[in-house]
């Protein structure tokens, strides 16, 4: 097909390239191309898809599919379109229909006859499939640098905060005392199961799509393995009609998102309680709080409650993605361009989220004075108490009932257990004779002393642990 050829007319007027337009008389309806044209997001992939193309055009001289007098001409042309995107030289913009038809209409402008060979041996089916990937691949490791950042200010804070007790929370309801840093370090575990999902999507995404056509292949000696590893791939794809219908790739990273976006949200629905009046134990810096437009008193924490409520639009895009996904036939179908502008999203909102819960983090300091307040209620030692009565024989249930029993009391005294001494428990049953290590809340505390416990010998372990990990 001549260069000539590949620009068409619209229904609308107006010229613009595209790849398959021979076989038609007259160009597409404008209501076709608003919901088929995609270079306005797609545009996104124009790196990733030049340097598809330069690993393509140099396999294809190599194979001696076309000239290699034609291939270095593509080549150069095409590393001199990168350097002049990078510099902003060059913009992607036009009438095409999407950035594949762009750059192939800009190449075959600049170098002519030459430019219109790119995509012997290619399909935009396997093109599109492999400049994804890549994409996908690099913008993930910058999303686990930033996973990375946040974890690392989460193990600085609960540094900062070792021996600070708190109420560990069930049912929103205090439960029993722990190490501030503790809890802290439970949302660097969720985050690092979260770098572990990631790493374990791209490595199996990690096979290059060239070389699968359109669906069954190419009639030509091409050589996949070349393109694979100049592109950076551990390996090419199996199998040809698979390889243009999957988007499992794109479903799995979605999935890992979805979940480390829920991982963030969490982690920002404590802080909006530890920020808020009742509990008083986070002090939010200025610099990732906001005011009120008319109570001047307030300070909100509005990148907490954004990056918590951007969650539900991850998730959205995930249910989205595999709703597409799960009438498709084999092999590609044009439903599958729905792929990309959810992953975008997806990527920049968690890309969002996890930053500003980084500031948030290291911008705002925990006050020890309400964690000593908020250890005031709640009962919090009814369940060392029971422990101490099984250490003297009772069976756990006899002792939950007889602690249930002094909590009744000290209820109808109007104090908290903790305000009640030694003595006090036991003028209400003698068997708490010597239960003054159980009203200890440091005691408590370190009596959880074994791997993964909040005793602070293992909280300490578990620091120096992260701080190596972490680098």
């Amino acid at each position: 097909m001549s260069a000539r050829k590949t620009t068409r007319r619209s229904a609308g007027g107006g010229r613009r390239a595209v790849l398959w337009g021979g076989r038609f008389g007259g160009g597409p309806a404008e209501s076709l191309r608003r919901i088929g044209d995609s270079l306005h997001f797609d545009r996104r992939l124009v790196d990733q898809d030049l340097r598809g193309s330069i690993a393509h055009a140099r396999m294809l001289g190599a194979c001696k599919i076309i000239a290699a007098s034609d291939a270095r001409k593509i080549v150069r042309e095409l590393a001199r379109m990168r350097r002049q995107i990078a510099k902003g030289e060059l913009v992607v913009t036009g009438d095409d229909e999407d950035v594949h038809s762009w750059i192939e209409r800009t190449l075959t402008a600049r170098i002519g006859d030459a430019g219109a060979k790119l995509h012997t041996a290619r399909s935009r089916n396997d093109q599109v499939a492999t400049a994804f990937r890549l994409w996908l691949r690099e913008e993930t490791a910058g999303l686990d640098a930033s996973v990375a950042a946040l974890m690392d200010a989460l193990v600085l804070q609960a540094q900062e905060v070792l021996g600070v007790i708190v109420p560990a929370y069930t049912h929103l309801q205090r439960g029993q005392p722990t190490l501030l840093s503790h809890q802290l370090l439970a949302y660097v575990e969720m985050l690092s199961r979260d770098r572990a999902r990631f790493a374990d999507q791209v490595a199996r995404m990690n096979e290059c799509p060239l070389g699968a056509g359109a669906a069954t292949g190419v009639p030509y000696d091409i050589d996949r393995g070349a393109t694979a590893r100049e592109l950076g791939f551990s390996r090419h794809t199996a199998n040809s009609m698979d390889t243009v219908a999957d988007r499992d790739f794109a479903a799995e990273w979605l999935a890992a998102a979805a979940i480390l976006a829920v991982h963030v949200s969490r982690l920002a629905e404590d802080v909006c309680l530890w920020a808020s009046s009742e509990w008083g134990l986070l002090a939010l810096g200025d610099a990732v709080s906001t005011g009120s437009s008319i109570m001047p008193q307030k300070r909100n924490p509005d990148g907490a409650e954004l990056a918590r409520g951007k969650t539900g639009r991850v998730v959205g895009h995930l249910t989205a993605l595999l709703t597409t996904m799960k009438g498709l036939p084999l092999t590609y179908d044009r439903d599958l361009q729905e792929d990309k502008e959810g992953v975008f999203d997806a990527l920049d909102t968690v890309f969002a989220c996890v930053d500003v819960m980084n500031d948030t983090i290291r911008h705002s300091r925990f006050r020890p004075q309400a964690a000593a307040r908020l250890l005031t209620g709640g009962h919090l030692l009814a369940t060392e108490l029971a422990d101490f009565l099984v250490g003297r024989g009772v069976p756990f249930r006899h002792a939950h009932e007889v602690v249930g029993e002094v909590v009744r009391a000290a209820e109808a005294r109007g104090v908290d257990l903790s305000e009640l001494s030694a003595a006090d428990i036991a003028a209400l049953d003698e068997r708490f004779a010597g239960c003054e290590s159980a009203l200890d809340f440091a005691a408590a505390v370190n009596r959880r002393d074994h791997v993964g416990g909040t005793a602070t010998r293992r909280v300490r372990t578990a620091l120096r642990t992260w701080r190596r990990r972490l680098g």
